[in-house]
């Protein structure tokens, strides 16, 4: 649950701040509507995430090292 205190770099009023706190509880009842331009991934293509924050370079380089290069899938899938 969303805490919202300022909006626009201004406090809010009680008022305000119990109209945004009821907005939010109603955003969070709504379903979750999802892209057709963006589907669902499936479990095969969430396999391939690799991590993307490392605590090193040094790190970074040796796990791209070790990974090989994709043959036949292209850079941009559009």
């Amino acid at each position: 649950m969303a805490i919202v205190r300022h909006v626009g770099g201004k406090e809010l009023t009680p008022e305000e701040h119990e109209a945004a706190k009821l907005r939010i509880q109603a955003a969070a009842k709504r379903p979750y509507t999802y892209d057709p331009d963006c589907p669902l991934l499936t479990e095969e293509q969430l396999a391939e995430f690799r991590p993307v924050n490392f605590d090193s370079m040094e790190e970074r380089a040796r796990y791209m090292q070790n990974q090989e290069a994709p043959s036949s899938s292209p850079v941009f899938a559009h």
